[in-house]
């Protein structure tokens, strides 16, 4: 009976090894250029109207990681642009990357650049078709890039270790829409380095919340703004991929202070990023990752059928934006939340949309998670999330006409972000 004992035992550690092997950590990454190749309207200014773009300032650039933890495979996509890709695209890429490379969640996100390319438009008449045609043919282009540069990060997956460090970082970022004494601002500037086996960097991921809005509306010119410098920064100096992903920055301005150019400001941030890169410790990660994703309805504050409030939006944008946004917000504001755990110690919220910082602060203090990541513009973009007590000042980015959520969704939104941090964590069940 012994000798049977001691074979049923080996044979169920024989077949627990394979499911122990999977804890292990793989990553890769990649990128890709994404670029409009033709003049195309330009997103982020209601100013420029349908204004086409005339020059490239520097290159805009999809950077793709994976990592696979516990058998599953998450995407986190950094992009140049000012959101995320429309909702059509961003379920025509997600359903692509998990038939060709195995991926069955993603942070897609854009780094909030107000010089990139609209991305509202679509194939029908009145919408986008036979007037911005340019537009439609570069969507299909970014749809491919950014399969691309996922599957080709997915082949280079290899054994990896991951590390992250904070810091909270005076001087680079500051409220611009609050007139308290003290303004709120989340100044935690995040970054995850991600190793390989020889300890060489497959990447490195930075999270910060300031708008790239260095450059100045008049200007045509795609660009990645202070991103492109802060990203090309640290890729050069860890010879690894390097992504950024645009924190609560819905109130959130850049602070110019002895860095007036975008190159400056960038840098300068990236320096500060690797002095966290180096003072993270990487590790194995023991546990498998564990994701949860929904769409969420609430009520708008705009009426978008109102003929008034059609002629109001294409006087302030143009009108072959606005039947798409109406679409869009046909049965209510329908903003994603993506959160994810590796480990207990390391987590991911995408929200997709501009979330106050307030809202990021009190999670991050609520969810006693040691490294929460929290990442704007990701998987759709439903304008300003304002905080309820910044509806209660007013002003821009809490008013209707860019906030058109019901007041308080934000808050909702983060309630829910921080019970499945402790349910994905095994704390609540």
């Amino acid at each position: 009976m012994r000798s049977e004992a001691r074979c049923l035992i080996a044979a169920l550690l024989l077949a627990a090894l394979p499911a122990l092997a999977q804890t292990g950590v793989k990553a890769g990454a990649a990128r890709r250029d994404i670029t409009p190749r033709e003049p195309v309207p330009m997103w982020g200014y209601g100013a420029r109207h349908d204004a086409l773009s005339t020059g490239v300032l520097d290159p805009l650039h999809a950077d793709a990681l994976v990592i696979e933890a516990g058998g599953r495979k998450i995407a986190f996509v950094s992009l140049d642009l000012g959101r995320s890709p429309n909702e059509r695209s961003l379920q025509a890429i997600r359903k692509r990357i998990l038939a060709e490379s195995g991926v069955e969640y993603s942070f897609i996100a854009g780094s909030h650049t107000h010089h990139g390319p609209v991305l509202e438009l679509t194939d029908e008449p009145g919408k986008g078709k036979g007037k911005f045609d340019a537009a439609l043919r570069y969507y299909a282009q970014l749809e491919d890039a950014i399969v691309d540069a996922v599957d080709e990060a997915n082949r280079k997956l290899a054994p990896a270790r991951l590390g992250a460090a904070s810091v909270q970082l005076a001087g680079f970022n500051r409220n611009r829409h609050s007139k308290l004494p003290n303004p709120p601002s989340d100044r935690e500037l995040a970054v995850l380095r991600i190793d390989g086996a020889d300890g060489g960097a497959i990447a490195t991921l930075v999270n910060f919340a300031a708008h790239p809005t260095m450059l100045p509306a008049e200007t045509l010119e795609f660009s990645a703004d202070y991103v492109g410098a802060l990203k090309s920064y640290v890729a050069s100096e860890t010879h690894g991929a390097a992504l950024f992903f645009q924190g609560a920055a819905g109130d959130q301005s850049v602070n110019r202070e002895g860095r007036s150019e975008p190159s400056d400001f960038g840098q300068a941030l990236a320096r500060e990023a690797l002095k966290l890169r180096a003072a993270a410790t990487p590790e194995d990660l023991t546990k498998p990752a564990v994701v949860r994703e929904d769409r969420f309805q609430f009520t708008s504050r705009i009426n978008f059928n109102s003929p008034f409030v059609k002629s109001a939006f294409s006087a302030a944008f143009f009108p072959e934006l606005i039947p798409n946004y109406i679409d869009e917000y046909q049965e209510g504001v329908r903003p994603r939340l993506t959160v994810a755990m590796l480990g207990d110690e390391l987590g991911f919220v995408g929200v997709s949309g501009e979330f106050f910082s307030n809202h990021s602060v009190r999670l991050k203090d609520r969810a006693r998670v040691k490294h929460l990541f929290l990442l704007g513009y990701c998987n759709g973009y439903h304008q300003y999330f304002p905080t309820i007590e910044a509806v209660s000042e007013g002003g821009y980015g809490a008013d209707s006409q860019v906030s058109p959520v019901e007041v308080g969704a934000g808050e909702a939104m983060m309630n829910k972000a921080l019970l499945w941090t402790y349910q994905l964590r095994g704390k609540i069940k």
